[in-house]
């Protein structure tokens, strides 16, 4: 990259495919994100749908996936495309990760051939867009517990239940739904027009709001026997979707902390107090200095468990271990660039304080920060802590 912030030389690391990659998702957050989103964040209204097309023209939608009109990148450039979308907005990133990471992969992992035939080519193109529906109203982090059940009824299958908090579900043609039945937790592909079917926006976020997010509600769906994802079953199978769509907010947390650390930078290099620029005062470089150094470390790990990804040894915990540090140094990050910027720091005209709140959806959805820390509990000690 050759700029200030890559203290590591991170950037000679990366192959010339990556670094290509990585820079045409940049000029296209450039160019379609950029001169936008702070509106779009304003009015809480995000054209979804076109930015979906856009994604799908190059590719990046279920990028990391092979076969179905997929691009089969690896799982490194993948982060780095998340990394580069994040910098613009976590809502541009999160309708990727849960079109790619989510709803196409269980699909693409879960799914039969004739579900991946129906589906993924048109989710790819972004002509087609998925939700996943595992976090219900009154059960977040404990998906355990979920009350929404699906029954027999003949060959059919008949759904009953709420989800909350579901990225995209309101534009969306096509829903994962996991539902307790008397075989335990399955999966389920929902056409979001099915009868019983109803998907209602959640207004007055106050993070996210350049991203769809929805509660859906399921009233007595009937859905036919191949409606069923037939290598889905237990638990087991919507908390690998969840890892595979944590790697890319592994990646993804620290194009927001880029971001931050640009603009505080480049404000602290013109902004004049007391004879001098804000950047020459100590207690600037200090801060400078100590974020530069978090972002590095939070790029290092990424990498790593990127390459791990890509040769098939990659851990859940290890994961766990990267959700949960670079979240939150990000979310540090944003609000260290803040006091740089001072009362500018709370203005829309900057970003900083946008990638601040957006930051803080993504300290919780996928795995809280808690969460995070009994899974890395456990691997320190043998004994699990949850329940």
């Amino acid at each position: 990259m050759g700029t200030p912030l890559d203290l590591l030389d991170v950037d000679a690391s990366l192959s010339e495919e990556e670094r290509q990659i990585r820079a045409v998702v940049r000029r296209l957050v450039d160019d379609r994100v950029r001169p936008h989103v702070a509106g779009w964040y304003e009015d809480g209204d995000v054209p979804a749908r076109e930015l979906a097309r856009e994604f799908g023209r190059l590719g990046l939608l279920g990028m990391h996936l092979t076969g179905y009109g997929c691009a089969g990148s690896s799982m490194v450039a993948y982060g780095l495309a998340c990394l580069e979308l994040e910098a613009g907005d976590s809502g541009v990133r999160s309708l990727v990760s849960v079109q790619g990471s989510l709803a196409m992969h269980a699909v693409w992992r879960f799914g039969g051939e004739e579900h991946k035939q129906r589906w993924l080519p048109a989710m790819a193109a972004g002509e087609a867009i998925g939700c996943f529906g595992l976090t219900e109203p009154d059960h977040g982090s404990d998906p355990a517990s979920m009350t929404t059940r699906a029954r027999r009824d003949g060959d059919d299958w008949i759904l009953d239940g709420a989800k909350m908090w579901i990225t995209n579900a309101p534009i969306a043609d096509v829903g994962v739904i996991w539902a307790r039945t008397d075989e335990g937790v399955r999966g389920f592909l929902v056409p979001m027009d099915t009868p019983g079917v109803t998907a209602r926006e959640i207004r007055r976020k106050m993070s996210l709001r350049a991203s769809v997010t929805g509660e859906i509600a399921l009233d007595g769906v009937r859905l036919p026997a191949d409606a069923l994802l037939p290598g889905a079953v237990g638990l087991r199978a919507p908390l690998s979707c969840l890892t595979e769509a944590r790697q890319g907010i592994v990646w993804g947390a620290l194009g927001a902390a880029r971001d931050c650390l640009e603009t505080a930078l480049s404000y602290a290099g013109t902004r004049t107090q007391f004879g001098r620029p804000l950047a020459g005062f100590q207690l600037t470089q200090a801060k400078l200095a100590d974020m530069a150094v978090e972002w590095n470390k939070g790029l290092l790990l990424a990498l790593h468990l990127g390459r791990l990804a890509d040769a098939g040894t990659l851990r859940p915990d290890q994961v766990s271990v990267g959700k949960l540090n670079n979240v939150r140094e990000a979310l540090a990050i944003a609000r260290q660039c803040r006091t740089i910027l001072g009362a500018n720091g709370v203005s829309g005209e900057y970003p900083v304080m946008r990638h601040a709140n957006n930051l803080e959806s993504v300290l919780t959805y996928e795995g809280t920060s808690e969460i995070h820390q009994l899974v890395v509990g456990q691997r320190l000690t043998g004994l699990s802590a949850f329940g």
